[in-house]
């Protein structure tokens, strides 16, 4: 299989934030098979929906060499597959790697002599050698290394942000052997325009990848705690960030909820490496823990704003502005105000959900109620703004008081706002 006479037949197995962009750049240069096991997902994506608004009609519908399936018969015309399955973690808060392993038994069922398995899913260091692999081997009846070939290059979306894509974002790649490994490049290559990191193994891949996420959980836990702090000491916490920020070196991270697939969630896989060899990680571990902690913060300083300002928390009216992991995306996975929402039931709130971009069926499912298409005037004890669509920003704070009691709080986690026109920011 060689890059330069065009032999490579590519699949992308996973369909979602990082599998559709990756299809769809890789697709002006050659024909690609995008594989989901997802029907529903196929039949949008065939009629030109996106529901994670990470592509327009316009861009499914003139990629004449993307063919969209979620039938595994289609994947024994590759002979390479780029994984880009989910990887979770479970109520325990362990690595759950069977997306992944699926996704892998999938290929390997269609696997054949020298062809090449890319994953992009974020991993632990040497799961992919020592899991995905296994199942690789299993299933084909090949020998790695020998038969087929694995290469690693970690995927880098930032999902809805239409200015960091797939083709403007540096990419890490690997490869299980040299050969393999200028391969993934030189594929990578094709499509990055910025260029390639080439990572002298997979291991070494998988390590950077699981520790960009880990240093943002980690700086983002330092400014919780000093959020938690300035509040306690009555000092504005964004002017005292603003201040430091003047210093060039100075990182601009801000206080507020962690959640989403990556954040929250590539720390426990490296602790959990971690933990299997006999080290406890605990600046990681301290630094989860704070940060899961911050929507029960947020909520409790809810309840104390309201309560001085003499509002009956029982059966009280509180609007939740924003229900998605991060802004201007579609997704409420994993998203950090389901903890707060679940301590303000404790409290016996009465709870109107509202988001504009996310699927109303999704929140029905997640939260046991459809959320409110609009807000009614005069209604609400507490407003929480806890996502910063660029919805909430042009309906702007005039028109959210406006939902509001005459005697009310509004809670601006996303600091959309001046802090004196609001009542409480971290």
């Amino acid at each position: 299989m060689s890059y330069k006479d065009k032999k490579i037949k590519l699949a992308i197995i996973g369909l979602g934030y990082v599998g559709l962009p990756l299809a769809i750049e890789f697709a002006k240069k050659r024909k690609v098979i995008g594989f989901d096991i997802n029907k529903k997902r196929i039949n949008e994506l065939n009629s030109g929906i996106d529901k994670n608004l990470e592509t327009n009609k316009e861009d499914l519908q003139d990629l004449k060499q993307l063919n969209f399936t979620s039938d595994e018969e289609y994947l024994k015309f590759a002979n390479c597959y780029i994984i880009t399955a989910p990887t979770p973690i479970d109520e325990f808060k362990k690595p759950d790697l069977k997306p992944l392993l699926k996704a892998s038994e999938i290929v390997s069922k269609n696997l054949k002599k020298n062809d090449l398995v890319i994953y992009e899913s974020t991993v632990y260091p040497g799961c992919i050698e020592e899991e995905c692999v296994v199942v690789l081997e299993k299933f084909s009846g090949l020998k790695f290394n020998t038969d087929f070939f694995c290469g690693y290059s970690p995927e880098r979306i930032n999902p809805g942000d239409k200015e960091h894509t797939v083709s403007n974002i540096i990419k890490i790649t690997s490869g299980s052997t040299p050969k393999v490994a200028e391969l993934v490049d030189d594929l990578y290559n094709e499509i990055v325009t910025v260029g390639t990191h080439k990572a002298p193994s997979i291991k070494v891949a998988e390590a950077a990848k699981v520790i960009e996420n880990t240093q943002r959980d980690l700086n983002i836990a330092l400014i919780n705690e000093l959020s938690i702090l300035f509040n306690k000491l009555n000092i504005d916490t964004q002017a005292v960030l603003k201040a430091a920020g003047s210093k060039w070196n100075f990182l601009p991270f801000k206080p507020g909820l962690v959640g989403g697939h990556c954040i929250g969630v590539d720390p426990y896989y490296l602790t959990y490496k971690a933990e299997s060899i006999g080290y406890h990680p605990k600046i990681i571990l301290a630094g989860r823990e704070l940060n899961d902690n911050m929507g029960n913060y947020v909520a409790s300083e809810l309840i104390k704003e309201m309560k001085k300002k003499k509002i009956e928390i029982r059966e009280s009216k509180v609007l939740i502005m924003g229900l998605t992991f991060k802004e201007n995306c579609t997704d409420i996975r994993n998203s950090g105000i389901q903890r707060v929402i679940n301590e303000l039931i404790k409290f016996e709130c009465n709870l109107d959900l509202f988001d504009p971009l996310a699927d109303n069926e999704e929140i029905k499912n997640t939260y046991g109620t459809y959320p409110i298409l609009k807000p009614s005037q005069n209604n609400y004890d507490g407003v929480l703004i806890a996502v910063g669509h660029n919805e909430f920003k042009t309906l702007g704070l005039a028109n959210i008081k406006n939902f509001c009691k005459k005697n009310h709080v509004i809670f601006d986690l996303k600091d959309l706002f001046n802090s004196n026109e609001v009542h409480l920011k971290l």
